[in-house]
């Protein structure tokens, strides 16, 4: 087992024992078990999985849409420093495929890079959200 900490900048949001989590970072997806050799990564925006137990079925895997951050691995430990962060069970699929459409709305009538910016990190806050909720969603049908 290894510590999983998870922080805002609006507080911890997880701290608890955990088996194994799979991170996005900007290298793309890693899976971190107890004994990993230490890393410091870039998150990217992305869906953190995080399994309990070594013999937890999928069914009982938690997700969180994070925006990007940094990663802190030690062989007991795992520290993820983001902006934001939503449990699965905290994002209401419909809200968020509206937000989604408003910013795909806005990010066709940007007229500066500054709105056209603002406008594809919406994106892909909202697309990343969209996802952990059908992970969310597939996970409870089983």
């Amino acid at each position: 087992m290894m510590n999983f900490r998870l922080v805002t900048m609006y507080g911890e949001k997880v701290n608890e024992e955990v088996y194994s989590v799979t991170l996005p970072t900007a290298e793309g997806e890693i899976s971190v078990f107890p004994s990993h050799e230490p890393l410091v990564a870039v998150a990217r925006d992305g869906v953190i999985t995080v399994r309990y137990e070594k013999d937890d079925d999928d069914s009982k895997l938690e997700f969180f849409a994070i925006s990007g951050g940094v990663i802190e691995i030690s062989q007991k430990s795992v520290r993820v420093l983001v902006d934001e962060a939503d449990h699965g069970d905290d994002i209401v699929e419909a809200e968020s495929k509206a937000a989604l459409e408003r910013a795909l709305k806005m990010q066709e009538e940007a007229t500066d890079q500054v709105e056209l910016e603002k406008a594809h990190q919406l994106v892909d806050r909202h697309a990343v959200r969209l996802k952990v909720a059908d992970l969310r969603r597939r996970r409870r049908n089983r």
